[in-house]
């Protein structure tokens, strides 16, 4: 008994320390971990989980344990949780593919000061060209829209996926710089407005290139896209380390998903590590310059074209590697995937989070995206078991089928997230997880107005 006691009180005495946060922090993924391995299908076990990464921000713990705590958690619990639910997996690779794009938007809007709103149409040139060179496309070009011989062989195989991942990023840079070339010399709304019509074109363009030659399928989109080839010994590897754990054996098709969730996480990790790099280099304080007042970055001798140009192919390329992976992660790639309201879901992602703010955008884009898949479907799917069932509301004694399904949560997304925007600007306008330089901004200029 006395040696339970010393044991406690060294343990309390280490807590005292500065210990918690690590207690903290361990307790928290495995508490998220166990919810999810014994409740697959629960909402709260998920978010539970996931909130656990940002336990490691926020709490005051040694860089090495949070990164060794990351990384057990990104690589061996969420895909072994993700192959007994294919679900969650999907809902972390979305997550994924929304950081990226926000991170790649993130640098033009928040580090640059350039409001872009067809940033979409980057992610669609990503798409396109792995959607075209790794698919049959090639061979159906001289038929029309729909007829589609049997038995054609893909263009390219699947090994070729992984250099394409690099001529995306290239492709879309360019892309990037052909686009700001015209827009160099203007500002706010007006830079809006022309971008949101470079994006609308790109968009037009893939719905209407199937005539003369069929490029890419119009409003059909393309279909089977190839996917990158995936080692057997990979497979049996997985098996033999998590198949236990798992609880069956795992299949090739959850492996897939596996696969590109991992990729996504990589082409995040690389988006993150350049994106530090440049914001603490002379580019990135050549665009904080341009952002907040562009009349004195170029009295500074600031070449305002280069940095602009710069952040725009720079931004793009993300978006371009983001969309390659996409494509072949769907197998499918069509004009819809890149709509409007697309680039303005990316652009709200930013905001949310805080513009200029690395962890914040990737905040934004989680936040959104499980609202999104999550949150408001599930809650509608709960709704319409309540409404095949005899249920009653307690107290005014209203039957569940009698609810209108104009009602469900899942119609009003749009309402939703633009009510969330709106408070963010009026109670939080620096985001929820402030970049340091702006959240110093925010303080200098309260402190003024209360003077």
């Amino acid at each position: 008994m006395a040696q339970f006691q010393l044991y406690f009180q060294k343990l309390q005495k280490n807590i005292h320390n500065g210990y918690w946060p690590y207690v903290a922090t361990v307790a928290h993924a495995l508490l998220g971990s166990i919810l999810v391995y014994f409740s697959p299908r629960s909402t709260f076990a998920f978010l539970v989980l996931m909130t656990s990464f940002f336990s490691l921000y926020y709490l005051k713990a040694n860089n090495r344990f949070k990164l060794i705590t990351g990384i057990v958690l990104a690589l061996i619990i969420i895909p072994v949780l993700g192959v007994r639910n294919i679900f969650y997996l999907e809902i972390i690779f979305q997550i994924s593919v929304f950081a990226a794009l926000a991170l790649g938007l993130n640098i033009i809007v928040g580090f640059a000061g350039l409001l872009v709103l067809g940033y979409v149409a980057f992610y669609a040139v990503g798409a396109y060209l792995w959607g075209f060179f790794g698919s049959q496309q090639y061979f159906v070009m001289p038929y029309a829209p729909g007829t589609q011989p049997a038995d054609l062989p893909f263009l390219l195989s699947g090994d070729m996926f992984y250099p394409f991942l690099l001529l995306a990023i290239i492709a879309a840079a360019l892309t990037g710089i052909l686009i700001g070339l015209p827009v160099m010399r203007l500002r706010g709304d007006y830079l809006a407005i022309v971008t949101l019509g470079f994006g609308e074109v790109i968009r037009v363009l893939a719905n209407n290139l199937d005539k003369p030659l069929n490029f890419t399928n119009g409003p059909q989109g393309i279909t089977p896209i190839q996917r990158p080839t995936l080692p057997g010994f990979v497979l049996d590897g997985f098996n033999g380390l998590f198949g236990g754990i798992v609880g069956h054996p795992v299949d090739q098709a959850s492996l897939y998903n596996v696969m590109f969730y991992i990729l996504a996480l990589i082409i995040i990790i690389t988006i993150v590590f350049v994106t530090k790099n440049l914001e603490d280099a002379k580019i990135g304080r050549a665009w904080a310059a341009i952002r907040e007042d562009e009349t004195a970055a170029v009295a500074m001798g600031i070449p305002i074209v280069k940095m602009k140009l710069m952040a725009f192919a720079i931004g793009a390329s993300f978006a371009g590697a983001m969309g390659a992976l996409v494509a072949a992660s769907r197998t499918f790639v069509s004009p819809e995937s890149f709509s409007f309201m697309q680039s303005i879901g990316v652009l709200s992602m930013v905001i949310l989070g805080g513009l200029g703010s690395i962890p914040g955008v990737i905040l934004g884009a989680a936040t959104v995206t499980i609202l999104n898949l999550q949150i408001l479907q599930g809650f509608s799917l709960y709704l319409s078991q309540l409404r095949q069932s005899d249920a009653v509301i307690p107290i005014i004694n209203f039957a569940w089928r009698d609810l209108s399904a104009q009602l469900d949560p899942a119609k009003y997304q749009r309402l939703l997230f633009g009510t969330i925007l709106v408070l963010m600007m009026i109670f939080r306008p620096d985001g929820l997880i402030p970049a340091e330089r702006r959240k110093r901004k925010m303080i200098s200029e309260t402190s003024e107005v209360e003077k």
